[in-house]
């Protein structure tokens, strides 16, 4: 065997094992959501829950809303990104008693849904749309 074909299988190796473990990491997370907690649904089924609850809440406005707030997220995880998030703004609206969704309950359960890092990204997206971020000081860490 020649010194190039055994660096190329080598780095074959060191690839599919990278690649391996980074889509195992993700499997790995998603097991852990669908695992049921002490109540006996899972967390992938409090969101669906209450996606399915306030679905009759959101207008085609609010609904693009969503989306324009999680187009920063890359294609590839946007439609779990908006189902986590959309989980936690319907938990917000049925715990208030709302009849119809609101901008702030949307910006506010965005903020609640998604991870520190990304609030910037919120932040620099309402500053695009003149939308005051004052209300919500108190969840933002930026």
């Amino acid at each position: 065997m020649s010194l190039g074909f055994s660096l190329f299988i080598v780095g074959w190796v060191v690839i599919m094992v990278v690649l391996m473990g980074i889509g195992g990491f993700f499997m790995f997370r998603k097991f852990l959501k669908s695992m049921p907690k002490e109540d006996g649904n899972s967390t992938i089924d409090w969101e669906e829950y209450y996606i399915e609850q306030t679905r009759h809440m959101w207008s085609e406005d609010q609904k693009y809303f969503l989306e324009e707030l999680t187009s920063p997220v890359p294609e590839l995880f946007r439609s779990v990104a908006q189902q986590r998030i959309a989980g936690e703004i319907g938990r917000i609206a049925l715990k208030r008693k709302l009849r119809h969704m609101t901008q702030d309950t949307i910006i506010e359960g965005y903020i609640l849904a998604t991870p520190k890092r990304d609030h910037k990204f919120l932040v620099k997206k309402l500053n695009e749309k003149e939308i005051d971020i004052d209300p919500y000081r108190d969840y933002l860490e930026i």
